[in-house]
This record gives structure tokens, C-alpha cells and sequence, in this order.
């Protein structure tokens, strides 16, 4: 796990799925919470050997058809649900008839081929089945992946309160 201390974290929200549920893509249906357990949203990527929510990782990904078989793929880490990370797996077949995000390329392709986040397929990854770390995703890259988890899932990111600045916190 990171050792970079609490106070770097930054956190995005809460929100619950449900794994299994999340690995069976439904068209034009929204859904809502799920009693999976609750999923903490955070970026907090450091390089460090150890997956951490921000980074997109090489893990064990299970077939759609098949929970049982699967193969390596990367893997954006949204968050956490206990001890488990959460994340989406990134492909490089831009698919129009399913919700995706595109990440842009990265030392994760070894071609350099633009990427995209399958945003229905949120799924708990173990962090000590992560075979390598790829790279860290930018924090607006990130944003624009957990906007869309969110849009799919129907849950909400709690809004950030601005801070005042200090012309507006001076006249009052």
C-alpha cells in the first residue's frame, strides 16, 4: 500500500455498486446504488510498486462471458471499497455503442495506441494481483473518468465547497 500520508490524499466522494452487477453492460438504463459496498473515490497515485487510486495498472481482468477466465489488461484505479481497489479496464477498440472515456496513450500501450475507459465495467481489483504499474493518469484525465462512472451509475460526487479568496474574505 502508499505510504504517502493522509493529508496529500485527495478525496472525491463516496458511492456504492455492486461487482457483479457492474460487470453486465445495460443499455439505456441507468442504475442506481447498489448494495456492493461503499466505493471512496480518491487520487492519490504515487509510483511507489504498490496500485493506488489515480494510476492505471496491469491486472488480472475476468471475461465478460466468462467470470472464470480472463487475461492481464490495464486498469484505471478510481478508489477503494476496504481492502480491495475499484477500477475500470481500459481498451483500445473505440466501441460507439458502449460508454467510454478516452484516456489518451501512455507507457500502459507499449504501441502508443489511444486508450479508452470501459466506464460500465467497474469491478474490485486485488492489489496483490496487480502485475506492474503503467502509469499515472493526470488529475483532469481522472476527473473526466469518475464524472463519467458517476453519470452511468447514477450516484452523485458531493460538490467541493470553494474556498473564498482572500480579496472577498477581506470585505466581509
Amino acid at each position: 500500500m502508499s505510504t504517502q500520508p493522509e493529508e496529500r490524499r485527495r478525496w472525491f466522494g463516496r458511492r456504492r455498486t455492486d461487482t457483479a452487477e457492474a460487470s453486465v453492460p445495460r443499455r439505456r438504463r441507468r442504475r442506481g446504488l447498489a448494495p456492493g459496498g461503499v466505493v471512496t473515490i480518491e487520487y492519490s497515485p504515487s509510483m511507489d510498486g504498490d496500485p493506488d487510486p489515480g494510476e492505471i495498472v496491469w491486472t488480472w481482468v475476468p471475461y465478460e462471458e466468462d467470470p472464470a477466465q480472463g487475461k492481464d489488461r490495464p486498469v484505471v484505479i478510481i478508489g477503494r471499497r476496504g481492502h480491495m481497489l475499484v477500477g475500470v479496464p481500459l481498451t483500445t477498440q473505440r466501441d460507439d455503442r458502449e460508454p467510454q472515456v478516452e484516456v489518451g496513450t501512455g507507457d500502459w500501450d507499449s504501441q502508443l495506441r489511444p486508450s479508452y475507459a470501459r466506464i460500465w465495467r467497474l469491478f474490485d481489483v486485488d492489489p496483490l494481483a496487480m502485475r506492474r504499474e503503467g502509469a499515472i493518469l493526470t488529475p483532469d484525465t481522472f476527473v473526466e473518468v469518475v464524472k463519467a462512472v458517476d453519470k452511468y451509475y447514477d450516484v452523485r460526487i458531493p460538490k467541493r465547497r470553494r474556498r473564498r479568496d482572500a480579496s472577498t474574505a477581506a470585505r466581509t
